[in-house]
């Protein structure tokens, strides 16, 4: 009977438990231990990632030629469109950015529209004349209620990256209760960052009046 394939023999095992180097070399995917920021263009093989997927320290994948790569890397990173990960072998091997179910968000005031994405820690890709987000029903309620339009789309999704570059912007774990059912007034851009996380002082002021 023939032998399994590598990669079904492989497939149950952990990835923390996965040595490469212990492994005879028909089973041994391509190690890569090495990020290249922007150097994955013109690479002649590549990995095909969802931003989900393009957040990982130590993972076994599978590159666009079929070929089995085991992700090895010192620390937790965000992989970007256009990275690349050296191999053992010294090759490099790219990063793409796979398409994706998004929500297209377009409207009259955009800068609202990404003031209020941001407010929630919210990964957002900013286009021309609209944003893109990864769909959720509570974003999309508070989003509707403030006017925009929005339209499911399939993209490669690549949000910004936050203010020093490269790294994430991480949600939070829940979502303030009136978020979906009120709409907070535009915010005083000369209130500086203190009053841009969390509620608008105006919405504040007016959640604490006395009942009549």
């Amino acid at each position: 009977m023939p032998a399994d394939p590598p990669t079904d023999r492989l497939a149950n095992l952990p990835d923390d438990d996965l040595d490469p180097l212990s492994l005879p070399p028909e089973d041994r995917p391509a190690l890569a231990s090495a990020l290249i920021r922007g150097g994955g263009d013109g690479a002649a093989d590549w990995l095909e990632l969802d931003y989900d997927a393009r957040f990982l320290r130590r993972k076994r994948l599978t590159s666009a030629s079929g070929r089995p790569v085991m992700v090895d890397l010192p620390e937790t990173v965000s992989l970007e469109q256009g990275d690349g990960l050296r191999l053992e072998t010294g090759e490099v091997i790219g990063v793409e950015a796979a398409r994706e179910p998004l929500l297209r968000v377009e409207g009259e005031n955009l800068p609202r529209l990404a003031w209020h994405i941001g407010n929630r820690h919210t990964p957002c890709q900013v286009g021309d004349g609209h944003l893109l987000i990864r769909d959720d029903h509570v974003l999309r309620k508070m989003l509707e209620g403030l006017g925009a339009t929005l339209s499911p789309t399939t993209e490669r999704f690549r949000p910004e990256g936050g203010a020093y570059g490269h790294g994430r912007t991480m949600g939070h774990d829940h979502v303030h209760a009136h978020a979906a059912d009120q709409v907070a007034p535009h915010p005083d851009t000369t209130r500086g960052h203190a009053n841009a996380h969390g509620h608008h002082p105006d919405f504040e002021a007016q959640s604490k009046q006395p009942k009549s």
